[in-house]
């Protein structure tokens, strides 16, 4: 039976079961149930007695219509700031001949959502694609049922605002919510399937036939996002806002600073608990190597996990410091993987007319937060509620079970926005930490990481060395093309800090032990043949000298993973040998391209930027301050040509160079983005301005400080980013296909910025900077120098 007590509504099973007729029971709950837990006033939906997540071939999974005549997605994919929830109500509306106010979303709930994760570009081009398949085939059910009761062929009939009537006479007319509300569709259908973020063909020919692009009406249009005016008003409920009754505050406590990965973890010797008496109702927290503070009040929290004093026992390794990294690189012994070989690339330099040999640097980067990253947990005997900031729910939940001992069916994820994540923060440590000490203090904590924790344990953007060799003929074609990698070896996704504290698990064996499968079977991290397919060249090499991830820093996919030093390396080269070739850049670029929608983006660029054609570095003088302009192409997706989807960006970027301070100022990005089809063009041109900001950000100032026994740059003193004063005045141009497959709009422009900027400082001064950030020191010393120049190593 049910009962009320206080504020709670507790459900008994046998209650419970009986409001499963329908699809979605939705009911309110002020407070919580233990180990369900809920914010006063957020959205309850609990669509069966059981974790997901659902049936992917069931379209009840992902849609619901209810009595009102509004519909429900259920979509897995989560709003990071992207927009990505808007434009699926769009597709979903679209589809489905609804308004799109009378389409909503909930909680993104491990008990309530479908399965997706939210990278790479896969909310618009794979959750988008689900989206529209399901929703088609809820319309054609939703036509079936209304032939049925207007005694009318499906052909006769027409949808407005989810009211489905025979041609024009209102009089003969069915809503949705007199067909189905509130009850199920019981229809299977072939859902898109996806391996590795590669469209997979369906193999029911019987399948709902989404709506022709040419009778759009939403989708590619403006429709603003809901989540702005409450963000502007500062209503949003972020994860750091959720509070439940009896929770309490906690802090991990860990070492300054990371060291030397899958070798020196943090160990325990002593704790001494007399160094924070003076705070009272303080509790210490341990399991085996994790150890934190609760307190009732935040601040009691953060003070004691100051003060507390735990010796650490030194590290047992190394790492080669900041300085020493790029030698260490290329001294390592590697595991070479050859991921291009076509044609002869030593004999095309041989007879070229210009030969450029090059060695590029790109650092670690944090992911930099601008809140330290939070989660809530509640963990009870015989289950476990996290409420984070997870891309993917369903894997955090994954990674959650085995810390408490529990079945994964027993841990529920509910998703909270944060601030920026940018890939993969600190967010897994949060849930984990947060859920292990819920379960020794039996109570809901929140857990929020210190700025120098985030900083300081961050799973940075991996550094990156290169050496490249390129060779173009007298007529400024390109002619060969050798590109030397060092990377560290395997995938991104490794064990997290916390949970290795906590279970004692095993370094891995390289960075990740099986990582991500990716093109030539090098992982993610490595550099391969679809960063550089648009240029062509008869006579490639790219060659990853992987090496073991143990002994450097821990790290995880950073904003276009790899892409950002990829492209400062090879569009550097480009620049160079279009120098050499006596040729304007964007004449080179045009020259050396064929491909119709890489040279579309390239013009979009160039035309809103008003391109003077021009050789580069032609007009440098010896005043104290120095202008330039910059080209640059950027790319993250797998090429067509390998079965997924590519998205193209082309950036030109105007930069201003003080020689006597050394500081470099981006004035003006020109990002130009063809994404396939833009489900909502503000919400693109928003992407392009918040790449625009990172990657000037990325180019001018954020690099990892370490030393050889830990990471030093702890805080936004020692870790720079760009601040507000300085970010540049961006114009955002979307190339919209309407025909073409969405294919992610998160990442693409960043790294053509950050290789526009390093374009454009060789415009200004003649002199290339072969490593970025362009920080001030590096500036100084390469204007200084006679190694910089085109065509020879710096």
């Amino acid at each position: 039976m049910s009962e009320r007590n206080d504020d709670r509504l507790v459900l008994g099973r046998r209650d419970f079961l009986k409001t499963t007729g329908v699809v979605v029971v939705a009911f309110s709950i002020a407070a919580k149930v233990r180990g369900q837990a809920r914010v006063a006033g957020a959205p309850a939906v609990q669509r069966r007695p059981v974790s997901g997540p659902p049936d992917p071939n069931e379209v009840d999974s992902y849609i619901a219509i209810h009595a009102d005549n509004t519909a429900t997605i259920y979509s897995g994919y989560v709003e990071l700031g992207q927009g990505g929830p808007t434009a699926l109500r769009q597709i979903a509306a679209e589809e489905l001949d609804l308004d799109f106010e009378q389409v909503k979303t909930v909680t993104v709930d491990t008990h309530v959502s479908t399965d997706g994760s939210t990278l790479a570009g896969w909310g618009g081009a794979i959750g988008g694609t689900k989206t529209r398949a399901a929703a088609a085939e809820a319309r054609r059910v939703l036509l079936e049922l209304a032939s049925q009761r207007l005694d009318a062929a499906v052909s006769e009939l027409t949808v407005a605002n989810g009211v489905v009537s025979v041609g024009r006479d209102t009089r003969r007319s069915v809503t949705y919510a007199d067909l189905v509300g509130d009850g199920s569709f019981n229809r299977k259908f072939e859902q898109v399937s996806y391996n590795g973020g590669i469209e997979l063909p369906r193999k029911n020919p019987d399948n709902a036939i989404p709506k022709r692009r040419d009778d759009y009406r939403l989708v590619g249009t403006r429709v603003p996002r809901p989540d702005i005016s409450e963000k502007v008003r500062g209503t949003y409920r972020y994860v750091q806002h959720v509070r439940l009754p009896g929770m309490l505050h906690g802090r991990v406590v860990l070492p300054r600073g990371q060291g030397a990965h899958a070798i020196s973890h943090p160990t325990i010797v002593a704790i001494d608990e007399s160094s924070i008496k003076d705070i009272p109702g303080v509790r210490i927290v341990r399991r085996k190597n994790l150890v934190g503070v609760v307190a009732e009040r935040e601040w009691d929290a953060v003070r004691a996990a100051r003060q507390l004093k735990v010796s650490w026992a030194p590290f047992a390794a190394a790492l080669p410091g900041h300085e020493g990294l790029f030698d260490s690189f290329r001294s390592a012994k590697t595991n070479d993987l050859i991921d291009t070989d076509t044609g002869d690339v030593d004999a095309a330099l041989g007879r070229a007319a210009h030969v450029i040999s090059s060695t590029y640097r790109g650092p670690y980067q944090s992911h930099g937060t601008m809140a330290p990253n939070c989660a809530v947990a509640d963990v009870t005997t015989d289950a476990a509620l996290i409420m984070c900031s997870s891309q993917a729910i369903f894997l955090t939940r994954i990674g959650v079970a085995p810390l408490l001992g529990f079945p994964v069916e027993k841990v529920r994820v509910q998703y909270y926005a944060g601030s920026n994540t940018f890939g993969a923060s600190c967010y897994t440590e949060v849930a984990n930490a947060a859920a292990v000490m819920s379960q020794e203090v039996g109570r809901p904590v929140r857990l929020q990481l210190s700025r120098e924790d985030e900083l300081g344990w961050d799973n940075y953007g991996p550094a990156l060395l290169s050496d490249l060799r390129a060779g173009v003929d007298a007529n400024g074609k390109i002619v060969a093309l050798e590109y030397r990698a060092w990377v560290h070896e395997g995938g991104f996704f490794i064990a997290d800090t916390v949970s290795q504290l906590v279970l004692g698990s095993p370094p891995a064996a390289g960075f990740g032990g099986a990582g991500v499968a990716g093109p030539g079977g090098g992982g993610l991290l490595s550099v391969h043949l679809s960063q550089m397919d648009m240029y062509e060249v008869p006579n490639r090499r790219i060659v990853n000298h992987r090496v073991a991830g143990a002994g450097y820093l821990k790290t995880g996919p950073l904003r276009a993973p790899m892409d950002p030093s990829t492209f400062f390396a090879l569009e550097g080269v480009m620049d160079d040998l279009a120098h050499a070739a006596k040729l304007d850049p964007y004449e080179f670029r045009k020259r050396n391209i064929s491909h119709t929608r890489w040279l579309g983006v390239l013009k979009a660029a160039t035309d809103a930027a008003k391109w003077t054609p021009r050789i580069a570095a032609s007009k440098v003088s010896s005043d104290k301050v120095v202008t330039g302009r910059g080209i640059g192409l950027g790319t993250h997706h797998l090429p067509q040509n390998q079965g997924s989807r590519v998205t193209y960006a082309a950036a030109v970027v105007d930069i201003e160079v003080n020689k006597d301070t050394g500081v470099v100022v981006a004035k003006h990005v020109y990002g130009a983005m063809d994404c396939g089809l833009a489900i909502n063009p503000a919400v693109v041109e928003s992407q392009i301005v918040g790449m625009s900001v990172h990657g000037t950000s990325l180019a001018l100032r954020e690099e990892v400080q370490f030393n050889e026994t830990n990471v030093t740059s702890i805080d936004w003193s020692s870790y720079q980013t760009l601040r507000f004063g300085d970010h540049p005045a961006v114009t955002p141009i979307v190339v919209q296909h309407l025909h073409e497959p969405s294919s992610g709009a998160g990442e693409e422009v960043l790294p053509a910025v950050v290789a526009a900027i390093g374009n454009a400082f060789f415009d200004a001064t003649g002199v290339r900077l072969r490593q970025y950030p362009l920080t001030p020191s590096r500036v100084l010393a390469a204007l200084g120098s006679t190694a910089n120049v085109p065509g020879r190593p710096a």
